[in-house]
């Protein structure tokens, strides 16, 4: 994967959303929340008003609605700001 994050962007792998049954009826992928951690899995340079504090590997938690979904080699991916973050596990 040649997806290199410019400034303070990092692109995310969401962990895989887990598996709920409700009284042994399976819900089905559209009704699953969706997951709210993941790896990143590259990182830019930071701006030279924000440092980037992350780095390949870190697991995080990030925001409902932050950054943008992708698609590269038939594998969803996230491509947020450092910002977006919240914590990292």
């Amino acid at each position: 994967m040649n997806i290199k994050p410019l400034a303070d962007r990092v692109l995310v792998r969401p962990a895989a959303a887990e598996e709920k049954t409700i009284g042994g009826i399976i819900i089905p992928d559209s009704a699953k929340e969706k997951p709210l951690k993941g790896e990143v899995l590259a990182v830019g340079n930071g701006t030279k008003d924000e440092e980037m504090v992350l780095k390949a590997g870190d697991m995080i938690l990030y925001g409902k609605y932050a950054g943008t979904e992708i698609e590269v080699e038939n594998e969803k991916l996230i491509i947020m700001r450092q910002s977006d973050v919240l914590a990292t596990l």
